[in-house]
């Protein structure tokens, strides 16, 4: 599939070096969620107040120093304790920022027997097995999804980041929850999501190496590129399949993650803000 080859690293440089991606060395995938038009107006989501990243545990001492730069308060890592020792990947100690480690899948949900389906439905790259895993975060994730919303109720005035290892499906699923709560269009939500292909490009070689230390990704290379795909059709299939399986973002948050509407009201306030021309 041509949209799995490596990319022109001169196009990547360029593209990462503007907005929405952020520079945070040893951090690849960095974005900021905001700056994005809504359905109110006038009105934007709050630029630096809410990032998307891959994990942070190879980031360098600059990389810390620019969390601190951006008035990041707390990260929060969607990981679970299985990926961090598999990959000897540990939540690193960064000095004034809190680390609150919110891991969507818990340990049961690594046995081999989860891992191989899970590994098949990656490797196929169509879109219906991305939705089958994308229903599995969103029935999971509802005690973790709901501190980082809990998050932008209670302090809008306080950065976050949230990540989870690629940075690309339960934070690409997070992602999409926040930015469509605000009214912000699918298609805008779609293009964030397709942004992975190109923030996680700086990791390829890495995520290649992990990925041949799993016996079926041996002798199934295509599957293992699958598994870095981010297509913007696959964020329109799930915000299709969001509304027509919890009845739209507001439910799922109601209903799986335990907002009340004064919960809800006050993060799309916090997180809208008019725009500086407006």
């Amino acid at each position: 599939m041509t949209d799995l080859q490596p990319l022109d690293p001169a196009v990547v440089a360029e593209e990462l070096s503007r907005p929405p991606f952020v520079s945070i060395p040893g951090v690849v995938n960095v974005r900021d969620l905001g700056s994005y038009p809504t359905d109110q107006p006038g009105y934007i989501t709050k630029p630096k107040l809410a990032y998307r990243a891959g994990e942070i545990s190879h980031i360098t001492e600059e990389g810390m120093q620019q969390l601190r730069d951006l008035g990041i308060t707390t990260i929060y890592d969607l990981r679970s304790d299985t990926e961090m020792q598999k990959y000897n990947a540990p939540i690193p100690t960064v000095e004034g920022v809190e680390i609150v480690h919110i891991p969507v899948f818990k340990k049961e949900d690594y046995s081999p027997e989860a891992m191989a389906k899970r590994f098949e439905l990656y490797a196929s790259g169509k879109t219906e097995a991305f939705m089958e895993l994308y229903f599995q975060i969103l029935d999971h994730a509802g005690p973790a999804f709901g501190i980082v919303f809990r998050h932008i109720r209670d302090r809008p005035h306080g950065a976050c980041l949230f990540h989870c290892t690629a940075g690309k499906d339960r934070t690409g699923v997070l992602a999409a929850l926040l930015l469509k709560l605000v009214g912000v269009d699918d298609e805008a939500i779609a293009h964030d999501y397709a942004l992975t292909r190109i923030g996680r490009e700086p990791a390829r070689e890495m995520v290649m190496e992990r990925l041949s230390k799993v016996p079926f990704f041996q002798t199934n290379a295509e599957g293992a590129l699958n598994m870095l795909s981010s297509r913007s059709e696959t964020m329109i299939a799930f915000l299709r399949m969001l509304n027509e399986r919890y009845g739209g973002v507001e439910k799922y948050l109601q209903t799986v993650v335990g907002l009340t509407d004064e919960d809800i009201t006050t993060i799309r306030t916090n997180f809208r803000v008019p725009r500086p021309d407006s």
